[in-house]
This record gives C-alpha cells, sequence and structure tokens, in this order.
C-alpha cells in the first residue's frame, strides 16, 4: 500500500464518520508456484468483456469461525489461488493500436505483497467491531491498486465481532473474473467442513440461462414450438428496442434511489452492509407460491425498496413507479468445481468456465405498498417468466461484444457504461455450498460478495451457503446516508412475506 497509509491512527470518535485509517504490515513471504521463467513471458489478449471493466472491482468479505492462522492461510493463497493464469498476469498495454493492445502478461507472484494485516485504532475496534469491520471494507474502495502486480489482494480482520471469530476481505479487479467464476474458484479451494477429504457440496443447477428443452412430437406439440418461437423472437425484439432506448435517450426519473447528478462515481464514500435470511425460509416461500428462487429475491427486493421509498418520499401508493434495474445472469453451460480444481492445478485457464460470461436483463422493479406481501413475490414471477421467454440476456452480450470490437474500446464503454448511467440499481444471486465449508483450515460462517466502480447508488447481490441467504448492499452514502434503515427493511420484508406464506399455506 502506499505509504500515505502508514500515518498514525485518528481518534475514536472521528472513526465513527469515516472510514478507519489504515496502516499496514506486510507478512512473512509465502511464494507462489509462479517462479519459472517460462511462465513469466506467456501472454494472453484481454477479453472484450474484461476490457469493458476498467474502473470495476468485487470485494467478497467471508466471516470466520476461527481466528486466523496467518501462515496456513498464506499458505493456501500461495499453493491454491496464486497459480491460477489470471491471477499470476498483468494488464499490459503497449499503445501500438487504437486501444493499446491490451493483453495478460504472466509475472512472478510474491504472495506476501498481496496480503495486509491492517493496524486499527484499538478504541474503535473495542467499542464497535462490526463497524470497524465495516469502516475498513470500506476504505479499499478508496485505494488505488497496484498495477505493476497482479489485481488481487486479502485483508485479515484478525478479532471477533457480533457473528465470527475474524474476517477476510478479499479485493479482486473484475477483469480478472466475474462473480460466478470467482465464487467457483474460491470454492474449489475450500474442503467441506464435514468432511475435509471432498469438495463442498453444491446444490443442483439447471445451467446457463437458455438450454436446449426435449421436444415432444405431434402436430399440436409442433403448433406449439412454432408459437413460442414467434413469442421468443417478439418478445426478444422488444426487449432490445428497450436496451436500446435506455442507452440513447432515456433517462430514468430521479427518485430517492437516484437524486439529480447521481449518475456519477463517489468511490469514496462506498459502504457494504449485508444481513442474514433464513434459506429454508426462502425455499419454503418457493415452494409455498410455485415459483423460483429468484422470483422470492426479487419480489423481496421490491418489497424492501418500496418500504423505504414511501416512508423517504412521503409519496402516495396511487402513482405508478418502476426503477430500472440490470440484472446480471449467468450464460455459462453447467460447469462443476472439479473443473476449476482441473485449471488450477494444469494451471491453464479455460475462457467457457472462467472470465466474464455475463450477459444483462432490464428489470422494472415495481414500487407499491400492497395490503398482501406475497403481492411482491406474484409480480416478480411474472415479469422473470416473461424475461425467460426472451433472448435479451444473450443479445446484451454480444452487442458489448460487436461494439467494443467494431468500434473499438470507446465503442464498448458507451453501450456498458450507459446501460449503467440510466438504470438505478444492479442485482445479482449467486449459489453457494449446501454445508459449511473450510477453508485453508478456517471454518467460514458467511460468504458476502458485492461490487463497486460502476455509476449507481445501490448495487444488491444475494448470495445462499449453508443454511442462510446473505443479502448484501453496496451502497453510495451520499444518497442513502441511512443505509442500515434501508437493510432494516430488508429483514422487516422479508418476515413479512415468510408470514404471508405461512398463513397461506394452512
Amino acid at each position: 500500500m502506499d505509504a500515505s497509509l502508514r500515518s498514525s491512527s485518528p481518534s475514536a470518535a472521528s472513526l465513527r464518520s469515516r472510514p478507519l485509517s489504515v496502516r499496514t504490515k506486510p507478512r512473512a513471504p509465502a511464494c507462489a508456484s509462479t517462479d519459472d521463467d517460462e511462465s513469466a513471458t506467456v501472454e494472453e489478449p484481454l477479453s472484450p468483456n474484461a476490457r469493458l471493466m476498467e474502473n470495476v472491482y468485487i470485494v467478497v468479505t467471508i466471516g470466520l469461525a476461527s481466528p486466523i492462522n496467518q501462515p496456513a492461510y498464506s499458505a493456501g493463497i500461495a499453493r491454491m489461488i496464486a497459480p491460477h493464469p489470471r491471477f499470476n498476469s498483468i494488464q499490459v498495454t503497449d499503445g501500438s493500436s487504437k486501444d493499446g493492445n491490451a493483453r495478460w502478461v504472466r509475472v512472478k507472484v510474491k504472495v506476501e505483497d498481496h496480503i495486509f494485516v491492517p493496524t486499527l485504532d484499538p478504541a474503535a475496534v473495542a467499542a464497535d467491531p462490526d463497524k470497524a469491520v465495516e469502516d475498513y471494507v470500506a476504505s479499499l474502495t478508496t485505494l488505488p491498486m497496484d498495477r505493476s502486480r497482479p489485481l488481487w489482494d486479502f485483508h485479515f480482520l484478525d478479532f471477533p465481532t457480533s457473528e465470527v471469530a475474524s474476517t477476510v476481505a478479499i479485493r479482486i479487479h473484475h477483469s480478472i473474473g466475474d462473480g460466478v467464476s470467482l465464487m467457483m474458484l474460491l470454492l474449489a479451494t475450500a474442503r467441506s467442513a464435514a468432511d475435509p477429504t471432498r469438495l463442498p457440496a453444491m446444490p443442483a443447477r439447471t445451467g446457463a440461462v437458455y438450454h436446449r428443452r426435449p421436444r415432444s412430437t405431434g402436430a399440436m406439440a409442433f403448433a406449439k414450438r412454432v408459437c413460442s418461437y414467434f413469442v421468443l423472437a417478439w418478445n426478444t425484439l422488444v426487449d432490445l428496442a428497450f436496451f436500446v432506448a435506455i442507452i440513447l435517450f432515456s433517462r430514468e426519473p430521479h427518485t430517492v434511489f437516484k437524486p439529480a447528478g447521481s449518475g456519477v462515481l463517489h468511490a469514496h464514500n462506498r459502504r457494504f452492509v449485508h444481513r442474514s435470511l433464513s434459506l429454508e425460509d426462502v425455499l419454503f416461500i418457493k415452494n409455498t407460491m410455485n415459483c423460483t428462487f429468484n422470483d422470492v429475491l426479487v419480489g423481496l427486493t421490491s418489497a424492501a425498496l418500496s418500504r423505504y421509498y414511501f416512508r423517504k418520499s412521503g409519496g402516495t401508493n396511487n402513482s405508478k413507479i418502476c426503477l430500472r434495474s440490470v440484472l446480471a445472469a449467468n450464460i455459462r453451460p453447467i460447469t462443476s468445481l472439479q473443473t476449476y480444481v482441473d485449471m488450477i492445478e494444469s494451471g491453464k485457464s479455460n475462457e467457457v468456465a472462467w472470465g466474464n460470461q455475463l450477459g444483462q436483463i432490464l428489470l422494472q422493479i415495481h414500487l407499491a405498498m400492497h395490503d398482501d406481501p406475497l403481492e411482491y413475490v406474484r409480480k416478480a414471477k411474472k415479469t422473470m417468466d416473461r424475461k425467460k421467454n426472451s433472448l435479451e440476456v444473450v443479445f446484451t452480450h454480444k452487442t458489448s461484444e460487436f461494439f467494443l470490437k467494431m468500434f473499438g474500446l470507446k465503442g464498448g464503454a458507451f453501450i456498458f457504461g450507459g446501460m449503467f448511467a440510466n438504470t438505478t440499481m444492479s442485482f445479482s444471486n449467486l449459489t453457494g455450498p449446501t454445508e459449511q465449508i473450510d477453508l485453508y483450515g478456517h471454518p467460514v460462517i458467511f460468504i458476502a460478495p458485492s461490487a463497486y466502480g460502476v455509476p449507481q447508488g445501490l448495487i444488491v447481490h444475494y448470495q445462499s451457503y449453508d443454511k442462510i441467504v446473505k443479502v448484501i448492499l453496496s451502497i453510495d452514502d451520499q444518497i442513502f446516508p441511512d443505509y442500515h434503515e434501508l437493510l432494516d427493511d430488508f429483514t422487516v420484508s422479508f418476515k413479512q412475506i415468510m408470514s404471508a406464506a405461512s398463513r397461506l399455506s394452512k
């Protein structure tokens, strides 16, 4: 880190309103297995989507059930993470072409350069350890990464909070990979806490967003199939028209979620907060409503944002209000954890399983106050069913790639930037293990991924793990100074939806 970060800690009182000052010290060396000269000369061009992630970063907060054994954790990173091609490569441009001929170049990795143990104000930590962790993770958004090294780092916060015995914060540049690939890589380096000889158990997946379904035979089945193709084509055209309109000229009205002048980056005041929900309760609502896991989470998001909006704005329920949301969707085929283990062992990246393989779906989040909390889930199911009958996610992915290849980085950035600048929020859901995992000898209590670097005031992530679902908010606290109240709205709304589902099932 920069030398300026080694200044003495501010007073405990001042820490309450801004991120903690940080002093760091390097750990004992833990060398990665990338020291041979041959690996240091391998080059590979950046993928189109990786080049669009110039200012976007992923932050993952991991809560551990035990204090951090720093030598063991560092050795695990050196053995399992650093050998991966993206984690021992830097981005290089030579200026020989319009876009600099961006490419990945392998380098020798010193793991100790990527591990930080901050020294925080003891008084602030003792007074409120949860706030100390929150402030420190928020401070990472203000610190530039050293681009002469691979763009990732680990931060050890070895003190207990209300949930865990210690915390690890991971920051990774989004060009290295998207949330799905990075989460799968992390889990491939973990083991089941119940049986350390095997990989973590994962729920069954249906694979990519769109997959070929078995075809029925007969005239009626053929007619239905032809009709479904027409509906698919029409829905896709409508969605693409909406996508183009948002990119070119359609601006979203200003609300408490997107006030005037908010379509710019405020990295200096980004906050990350999270709350645990019961996975069993989410599945109960899903089964009661005969919908999908995502339908429940979209409905919960609509309910929580509605609750916050009408409380803050004083608006009436008569007005029709919709927020535009960018839903990130995985377009990969089914990939097992073993695929990632093989990738680590071979040191070769698989572009189908790795990288940024995401498409975007533009969702309308309806804001209303319903007497029946389940109405949020019903409306979410209707919206998501309509989106599943469209190829929007594939075309948005390909459109960004096309513009980047045809018009260079500025063309791709025009599409990518316009989509985020003219929407209010982003939304994603990641699936995790169905059991507790052990990471380099440390039992994991929770995993809370998030991101920053897009011109939106709110990003909502959901992460399932073991018996919980984490809702994680990435917040611009200039827009949401009361962001803990917004997080509370998710908890209250979830309890109301669960209560209504319980009554319906009787």
